[in-house]
């Protein structure tokens, strides 16, 4: 009779897009998406026959649209592994209070926990390498200190992403530089099945250096950019809209890794 890898049987992943795996297309998976959930849950299915997974992350969504959307359908699957990763798109609003913020969290976290699954929480990435987010890089870092007492509260595990140093690489990061590509969807599948204490064969990939750059191509870069990406975004904060406005969980119901959701 063979070890069981881990002690999990009924997985859900909870969040936005950083869940949902915007930024790692992949046109065979549900919803277009691929991501570091459905790479953790394809490794954790693997040798264990009763194995299911349900992702309820839509993108665009904030932390009390992730409490009202998603807990619910999620205690309702009764999962004794769980991930929840939000808060994400209220940090980055301006004024926005990451205390307050971090207090909708734990309202999500003490919901959950109440059943005994094992819950995962995620700081959030240094964006310091950022030029276009490195001024909020200190008011992620006071919610990552939420997070971090948060979890100890709760007993949850914690999926450090701050520390991650590999995301400040460019080459981790889609053309938008707000979602990660499918390197970096990878390299965090990698951390969460390390905190996990699962083991894996994925391997670490090491993203080439970027190719140099002249000053008016990096410019020109930085305008289509903004063209293409910023000024829209920022027309959905104006016009009180988000980018998940109608688009639907890709995995509602809890299920082997392998099926297709109907």
């Amino acid at each position: 009779m063979t070890t069981p890898m881990h002690p999990w049987s009924r997985y859900v992943a909870l969040g936005d897009s950083f869940t949902e795996g915007v930024g790692d297309p992949e046109p065979a998976s549900p919803g277009g998406h691929r991501g570091w959930s459905d790479r953790v849950a394809d490794v954790l299915s693997q040798g264990t026959e009763d194995f299911a997974y349900a992702n309820l992350a839509v993108r665009g969504k904030l932390i009390g649209q992730v409490i009202e959307e998603q807990i619910e359908p999620a205690l309702a699957l009764h999962p004794d592994l769980v991930t929840i990763s939000a808060g994400g798109n209220d940090v980055l609003r301006p004024g926005s209070d990451p205390d307050l913020i971090a207090a909708r969290c734990e309202e999500a976290v003490r919901r959950l926990a109440a059943d005994g699954a094992t819950i995962v929480l995620f700081t959030g990435a240094d964006v310091g390498f950022s030029p276009v987010f490195r001024g909020i890089r200190g008011k992620v870092a006071i919610y990552n200190e939420n997070i971090r007492a948060i979890a100890a509260k709760y007993d949850c595990v914690v999926a450090d992403l701050w520390s991650l140093t590999e995301l400040q690489a460019a080459g981790m990061w889609a053309p938008d530089r707000l979602h990660l590509n499918a390197l970096g969807h990878h390299t965090v599948a990698r951390m969460v099945l390390a905190v996990l204490n699962v083991p894996n064969t994925l391997e670490a990939l090491v993203p080439e250096p970027m190719p140099g750059t002249t000053w008016r191509k990096a410019r020109s870069e930085d305008i289509l950019w903004a063209r293409e990406y910023l000024v829209p975004w920022v027309l959905r904060r104006i016009r009180h809209q988000s980018s998940g406005d109608h688009v639907l969980p890709k995995r509602p119901e809890a299920g082997p890794f392998g099926h297709t959701p109907a």
